[in-house]
């Protein structure tokens, strides 16, 4: 997996994390439907917006989801998933951006592809990866030629880039190609007049998704030689903190131009989560969540916060698609929660505030340890969220990069326009 968007499921509220999670298991499965089962390396979170996008402009239409089988990283249960246009253009347009990646490896050498045999092999799989890319978006009538124009020109424009150089012709070819695949889901969507604002959005998602990557390598970049734009061209860390968000707020202008059936999660992952990006890169973030269970759970103990309020969600047409409000969100400090089930006063649960369900009887050591060999087994230890061995409390995947603000005590990740009702993780109640 790679990319720039790598949203915390904790901070996207159930809804979104099983629309995220549809579009990128959806991304998978179509790369392996049309290129077969190696293709699925190239699954990244960045991909998977060219999907999002599209089905946020078109609206849930038949046949955009389909159950899919059990798989390790979901824990060995069945899910909805993407299914459609969407899908696969982000699959053509991952393939040849992963092509593009693993060239640019050989060209610096990295590793193991410092062996000319191995380079060559590595080579032979970008050829092919272009190549299915390209029959792919030729299918959806989306050239990928503008992809591999830019990647082919990125090297030129580097080795030409120095002292003095503005770092944003070196990010241009990046902006263009992302554009084009931006532009093309309003195509693919019926919605063509989104077109323009799109492609600006794309511009400016790849302007960030390549100062990202050179913020996050810069010091790797140093000890091993290799070529870094920011120090190429001497730009400094407040100049590309200043660029990356300009383009943040670039973005936020161009879709409120875009015509949207449900914006939801387009706007939580570019809105919100690519924010949360730029501050990780940067090192302004940490994550709550992981510093809170870290230090003050114990390892067979409920999540603390587990009744907390969940991810508001946005009506119809989300933040820009005119639609209505959450019906369900609170109307303001000091709303009393519901009665009923889990309310003060209210049956069920565990009883309490917020109805803490009651604990699972612990298992012994022989069936923990059962349960501990299929948990690494199917992955699912590393890969999704799962009970305890023993304890059969959930827990998190090792892999998780949880970045969630739990305490926060502002809306400071916020659009500028927002008005919250409370801390922006919880579910900020914009209408940009």
């Amino acid at each position: 997996m790679f990319g720039i968007v790598r949203p915390c499921a904790h901070r996207l509220g159930e809804r979104f994390k099983t629309e995220w999670m549809a579009h990128l298991c959806g991304l998978c499965l179509a790369l392996r439907g049309d290129h077969g089962q190696f293709a699925r390396i190239v699954t990244n979170y960045d991909g998977l917006l060219v999907s999002v996008l599209t089905e946020a402009q078109a609206g849930p239409l038949p046949g955009a989801r389909r159950t899919a089988g059990p798989c390790p990283l979901r824990g060995m249960r069945t899910a909805p998933v993407a299914n459609g246009e969407g899908a696969r253009l982000a699959a053509a347009v991952s393939l040849v951006l992963a092509s593009a990646k693993v060239r640019d490896h050989v060209a610096d050498r990295d590793g193991l592809l410092a062996r000319a045999p191995i380079a060559a092999a590595a080579r032979k799989v970008a050829r092919g990866w272009d190549r299915a890319g390209a029959r792919t978006g030729a299918s959806l009538g989306f050239d990928t030629a503008v992809l591999v124009d830019a990647v082919d020109r990125q090297g030129g424009i580097e080795a030409l880039a120095g002292a003095g150089t503005s770092v944003l012709v070196v990010t241009e070819p990046t902006e263009t190609a992302t554009a084009a695949a931006f532009a093309h889901t309003a195509v693919l969507a019926g919605r063509p007049g989104n077109g323009p604002a799109l492609a600006e959005a794309g511009r400016y998602f790849g302007r960030l998704a390549h100062l990202l990557d050179a913020v996050e390598d810069q010091g790797a970049d140093a000890l091993a030689g290799a070529w870094n734009p920011l120090t190429a061209t001497g730009t400094s860390l407040a100049e590309a903190r200043r660029l990356c968000d300009d383009a943040l707020h670039g973005i936020r202008l161009a879709l409120r131009e875009v015509e949207f059936a449900d914006a939801g999660l387009a706007h939580r992952l570019l809105v919100h989560e690519l924010r949360t990006s730029v501050d990780r890169a940067f090192g302004a973030s940490s994550c709550g969540h992981a510093a809170h269970n870290s230090a003050g759970q114990g390892y067979g103990q409920p999540p603390q916060g587990y009744a907390a309020g969940g991810q508001a969600g946005y009506g119809q047409g989300g933040p820009y698609g005119g639609g209505q409000a959450n019906p369900y969100a609170p109307s303001g400090p000091g709303t009393p929660p519901p009665m009923g089930p889990g309310g003060p006063g209210g049956g069920g649960g565990g009883g309490g505030f917020g109805g803490l369900p009651p604990q699972k009887p612990r298992r012994g050591l022989l069936a923990g340890c059962a349960v501990a060999i299929g948990l690494f087994c199917t992955c699912q230890i590393c890969c999704t969220e799962h009970e305890g061995p023993w304890s059969r409390q959930k827990r998190d995947p090792w892999c998780d990069a949880c970045e969630c603000c739990e305490n926060c005590d502002s809306c400071s990740n916020c659009c500028d326009c927002c008005n919250c009702d409370g801390c922006c993780c919880d579910g900020c109640g914009c209408d940009c």
